[in-house]
């Protein structure tokens, strides 16, 4: 079963794929949200599969592909979680996980086109295992209660400019992992009772040619671990993203060219589906005055 979410930018509607039929969600949920995630709507959904309430969509293999999730409450991002990745940055691994945000609205569809920054010169690529969560959890007491707040796991892209990331920083790695459409997700969200986190192969390529090729049992921290840590410091609320870090092979390593307009990026993790985002200029700004 995997859920997504279908139409145009701003006007999507859920749906659910099952055995390679999709189905309109409608008489279920209005959306794919926290809110829908808190309530128990997968079993909800699962329950409408099985008792043939839902509507098959026509000609749902033309619509757009929207993020599986819709209006995440926070974009919370481990950062150099793989060993190889931490060393090809030049970093020695960490001790706790390194937590940074991105702002919700840079989560897009898995194949819309993203924008390069006017004078952006590193934007980078990273293929991330990405952590739903279905239920508020704060103050965790083990790593199998974290695992029991998980509603489901995505295919997400921790887009990355460099220099804003490293030499515009201050200390902080936020500003190059902010820009529009800096986190296309998806295309689908599946049920955390279907994954087993720490044993996904998850890939990427530019152009055609291989970048990443890893597996999560590379992971510094587990994704139990991250849920566990992170529920320490903050509350998490349903329907928030968690990236898990990238393993080896960006442009960071100084071994493949960074990004530029017209380069298309393929990344996909096992079970979870792919995407192709194609990278393009920002359009010029646009100054509006309020009187």
């Amino acid at each position: 079963m995997e859920l997504r979410r279908l139409g145009p930018v701003g006007q999507e509607e859920p749906a659910v794929v099952s055995e390679g039929v999709t189905y309109r969600l409608a008489p279920v949920t209005g959306d794919i949200d926290g809110d829908f995630l808190a309530g128990g709507g997968i079993a909800a959904v699962r329950e409408a599969l099985l008792a043939g309430d839902l509507t098959v969509w026509e000609g749902a293999e033309a619509e757009r592909v929207g993020p599986p999730i819709a209006r995440p409450q926070a974009v919370l991002c481990i950062g150099q979680n793989y060993a190889a990745h931490a060393a090809e940055s030049g970093a020695e691994p960490p001790k706790v996980p390194i937590l940074f945000h991105k702002h919700p609205n840079t989560v897009v569809g898995p194949h819309d086109d993203v924008e390069i920054p006017p004078g952006a010169e590193k934007v980078d690529w990273e293929v991330e295992l990405g952590v739903v969560i279905g239920a508020e959890a704060a103050y965790l007491p083990d790593e199998q209660a974290a695992l029991d707040v998980i509603a489901g796991y995505v295919t997400s892209h921790d887009v990355s400019e460099r220099n804003y990331q490293l030499a515009e920083s201050g200390g902080q790695w936020s500003k190059g992992k902010n820009a529009r459409g800096f986190n296309p997700l998806g295309p689908s969200l599946i049920p955390a009772d279907r994954i087993d986190p720490q044993s996904l192969r998850l890939w990427s390529s530019v152009n055609g040619e291989p970048r990443q090729d890893s597996t999560t049992a590379d992971m510094i921290f587990t994704v139990a671990q991250i849920i566990h840590h992170l529920s320490q410091f903050m509350v998490l609320s349903p329907g928030d993203l968690v990236n898990t870090g990238t393993p080896q092979g960006v442009a960071l390593s100084g071994r493949f060219p960074y990004l530029g307009a017209g380069d298309v990026v393929e990344i996909g993790i096992e079970q979870l589906g792919t995407q192709r985002t194609t990278f393009v200029p920002a359009p010029a700004a646009v100054q509006r005055v309020t009187r």
